[in-house]
């Protein structure tokens, strides 16, 4: 009778041993604390978002210098856009082949100064000579008024005043749509700007949150000698290929490879 019973016992323990081991198999793993896991894609994210032309303090203080360089008002509000506009001190921005606009832009903003939009147009044929696809117009000229608007609820949105006040407000900067360019248009884009920014004549920045590319436009863009669309120019020698990378591109200047 010890004996049966000792073998009960001996069967039981083994049992509680071996369901135990099973139970241990199918433990739950601990949840990743989600704070850890935003942080984790946030650095990500940084990584990843690696601009040529990234926005900065500096640049937005440049693009105010221009503008009072040029002795340019901060175009206060829709009666004072209206007189630049009829004094021609502000010309249209016009539709065709090679731009469009975002059609949420209201047809009162579609205007610049007279050298930002030479700069629309050098730029819109080039890219459409590459691409055989239109650039967008997201922004153009702002009052201070329609700014005050924008950044309640836009926290990115530069001032309204002071010294980095958006230049938007004096009619020389435009917003080109950046999402939905390839990894090649955007690259493109960049090294098309590059030498315009060594020149002095774009102050360029590539928002982040509103995936545009910011283009103040100088006013010794009008001025200046040199073909505007060399850049353009040179790539006409390049076949186009949708699939392919234009051989004048270097790795090094694409952000996203």
């Amino acid at each position: 009778m010890k004996c049966k019973t000792g073998r009960v016992f001996l069967l039981i323990f083994l049992a509680v041993a071996v369901c135990g081991q099973a139970f241990g198999l199918h433990q739950v793993a601990p949840k990743q604390n989600p704070h850890h896991a935003s942080k984790h894609h946030g650095r990500l994210r940084r990584i990843l978002w690696n601009p040529v032309f990234r926005p900065s303090h500096d640049s937005l203080l440049r693009q105010n210098e221009e503008i009072d360089r040029m002795e340019l008002p901060r175009i206060q509000n829709q009666a004072e856009l209206d007189q630049l506009i009829a004094r021609q001190e502000l010309v249209p921005i016009v539709a065709s082949q090679t731009l469009r606009f975002d059609p949420r832009l209201d047809p009162d903003r579609r205007y610049c100064r007279p050298w930002t939009r030479d700069f629309l147009d050098d730029l819109s044929e080039a890219y459409f000579k590459q691409f055989h696809a239109p650039i967008q117009v997201n922004s153009a000229v702002r009052t201070v008024q329609v700014q005050k608007k924008l950044r309640r609820h836009n926290r990115n949105a530069a001032p309204e005043k002071g010294e980095t006040a958006s230049s938007h407000l004096a009619g020389i900067t435009v917003d080109i749509q950046r999402r939905g360019m390839t990894k090649q248009q955007v690259a493109w884009m960049e090294e098309y700007l590059m030498p315009l920014r060594d020149e002095g004549l774009v102050e360029p920045e590539e928002e982040r949150h509103q995936w545009v590319f910011h283009v103040a436009v100088s006013g010794r863009y009008a001025d200046s000698q040199e073909p505007k669309t060399s850049f353009g120019a040179q790539q006409d020698e390049a076949q186009y290929d949708p699939l392919g990378e234009p051989p004048s591109i270097s790795a090094e200047n694409n952000p996203q490879e």
